[in-house]
């Protein structure tokens, strides 16, 4: 290899590992606190039943007015699955002081019931057609609860989920960019290979030995 030769590769080669330490650094940036969170998370997944939670439970009754009542009055014709009127949310929120979801209620002849899970917990709202009384109840588990739910993206919302998949992306980033970085250095470096193989082999015996 001539001299040119020579000097075209250690520039390529110079080129390749800072374009690739720009990504690696700026994919690690952008992902550090998400995978201290995740991994933080994931030990206490690991322990969810060693680790006691005392649940909170708030309960509150009103009663609905007549006028609103009536928008409540039972239909022949009405479906199984349908969103309250705009009057009946607006009225539930500040009597019961709850964001109310627009989400879709259970009607029957009896009832209308809400469903409204959250991370780190649970609530539920319940109209009693025929009397206007309500009853809402909301169950807090704690913030180990509330961060469980967010690594397991339970009850989220579309925009957190969003959020996962744009972290996933950079996670991907940062490992790959990684694994080129070793791959430029291995050369210089013997353990490399031994130490990336470990980390393939180690969880693969893992599966194999212990888990059936």
């Amino acid at each position: 290899m001539n001299n040119r030769s020579a000097a075209q590769v250690a520039s390529s080669r110079a080129y390749w590992l800072k374009t690739l330490h720009q990504w690696h650094w700026i994919s690690s940036a952008l992902c550090l606190i998400g995978m201290l969170l995740f991994a933080l998370t994931g030990i206490t997944l690991n322990h969810a039943a060693d680790i006691a939670a005392q649940p909170q439970v708030q309960q509150k009754e009103v009663q609905l007015p007549q006028s609103l009542r009536n928008a409540l009055a039972v239909k022949d014709d009405e479906p199984q699955n349908a969103m309250l009127p705009a009057d009946v949310h607006s009225w539930l929120t500040k009597a019961l002081d709850v964001a109310l979801p627009e989400t879709a209620a259970e009607w029957s002849p009896e009832e209308i019931y809400l469903s409204l899970p959250r991370p780190g917990g649970d609530a539920w709202l319940r109209i009693a057609r025929d009397s206007g009384s309500v009853e809402y109840e909301r169950t807090d588990r704690g913030w180990i609860s509330y961060l469980n739910d967010l690594h397991k993206g339970r009850h989220t919302g579309g925009v957190w989920k969003w959020f996962l998949d744009i972290f996933s992306v950079a996670c991907l980033v940062f490992c790959i960019t990684g694994l080129f970085i070793l791959k430029f250095h291995a050369a210089n470096r013997p353990t490399v290979w031994p130490m990336v193989g470990m980390g393939l082999v180690a969880p693969l015996l893992l599966i194999i030995l212990f888990i059936h």
